[in-house]
């Protein structure tokens, strides 16, 4: 699970990533990165830990099948918000076809959405 301090829960810090953040795409997800940015609900601290949400709509499926891709899209995150720079957010939002997706293509499409952000690849 996802510890409490790495999780993204304000609506205006989701629209910060989405909007102001870069973005890589694949074939179940869309990963929306702003790297190091200060927390503005936590004035005085240098390092900010990095925080991910989810965005799992119900195209993706009924709340069984969006429930289950966001417990896995959160298992996930939980090795990887290490590899991200401190203070970034980041939102992954669920394409329709993540209802059908198993666990280890889902990790698939969030290393190469991550090495596409912080790799400097190409879009």
């Amino acid at each position: 699970m996802l510890p409490t301090e790495n999780r993204l829960r304000l609506r205006e810090d989701f629209a910060t990533a989405v909007r102001r953040g870069r973005r890589a795409g694949s074939r179940h997800l869309v990963v929306h990165l702003r790297s190091g940015v200060t927390d503005p609900h936590a004035p005085g601290q240098n390092a900010a830990p990095t925080r991910a949400g989810f965005v799992v709509s119900k195209a993706v499926g009924g709340a069984v099948v969006r429930n289950k891709v966001k417990r896995r899209l959160r298992h996930l995150m939980r090795d990887r918000v290490a590899l991200l720079p401190p203070g970034s957010l980041v939102v992954v939002r669920a394409l329709p076809g993540a209802g059908d997706a198993d666990h280890a293509q889902l990790a698939q499409d969030l290393d190469a959405a991550f090495q596409r952000l912080l790799g400097g690849g190409t879009r």
